[in-house]
């Protein structure tokens, strides 16, 4: 049985670091709105790395788009810009203070990815939509390995909520 088989948001904006904090505000929100208090920590780390990827490589232009999306019992969050190269991720040493990104990605999500989408790319992961924390949900899987950086799926559905910061 499918209560609500999908609810989405879209925040538009430019990716700069003040703009970072109130995006994390939305998507906490909008989170709790949906009643998924449980995928708030994970989901705002996620998208506050994302958009500092977006602020710190994307070129020409830092304006981005960030889309929650719920699919029956996962929770897809992607970040769309306007760079068409494509990120890779990468074992950073212990000693440099950046290139850990794409790595906590991994870590956090249950599933994650990268797709080219004209004229930039849509860098996205999954957190499982559930009751349990998502740390337990983790647990109890068996067997996962992370999306190909480009063969990615395709995104999540139509709009059906936005918001425009900045």
């Amino acid at each position: 049985m499918i209560r609500q088989p999908s609810r989405h948001c879209t925040v538009k904006l430019q990716a700069d670091p003040a703009r970072i904090g109130h995006v994390r505000r939305i998507v906490s929100a909008q989170l709790r709105y949906w009643h998924l208090d449980a995928l708030i920590d994970p989901a705002a780390l996620g998208v506050t790395e994302l958009l500092a990827n977006v602020h710190r490589h994307a070129l020409p232009s830092k304006q981005c788009t960030v889309e929650l999306c719920v699919l029956l019992d996962q929770l897809t969050v992607s970040v769309r810009d306007l760079d068409p190269r494509l990120p890779h991720l990468r074992a950073a040493g212990s000693w440099e203070t950046c290139g850990r990104g794409l790595a906590l990605i991994a870590a956090l999500s249950e599933s994650w990815g990268v797709r080219p989408h004209d004229p930039g790319k849509v860098v996205w992961f999954t957190l499982p939509a559930l009751t349990t924390a998502p740390e337990e949900a983790r647990a109890h899987r068996t067997h996962w390995h992370p999306a190909p950086l480009a063969g990615a799926d395709a995104g999540p559905p139509p709009r059906h909520r936005s918001a425009r910061v900045g």
